[in-house]
């Protein structure tokens, strides 16, 4: 049987979405403020998401996933 990553040698999902909304958010050509405002959240709340200085809930992180675009999986994979 193949060998899987150890959840423990995973960045923890907090981080990984961090990474990802700064990606893909970056790659759109969007800034916090604009990606913000499509989400319906403050622009403060975008940083702090990114800095990974707060939490988010399941239904947050299905906005901001749904105002780039891309399933919300694609904000809890690993960074590349």
């Amino acid at each position: 049987m193949p060998s899987k990553s150890s959840p423990r040698s995973l960045p923890k999902a907090r981080a990984r979405a961090a990474v990802n909304i700064r990606r893909l958010r970056t790659a759109q050509g969007l800034s916090q403020e604009e990606l913000a405002e499509v989400a319906e959240f403050h622009r403060t709340y975008v940083s702090q998401l990114e800095r990974c200085v707060t939490n988010i809930s399941i239904d947050g992180l299905e906005r901001l996933a749904q105002a780039l675009g891309v399933d919300i999986v694609e904000l809890l994979q690993p960074p590349a």
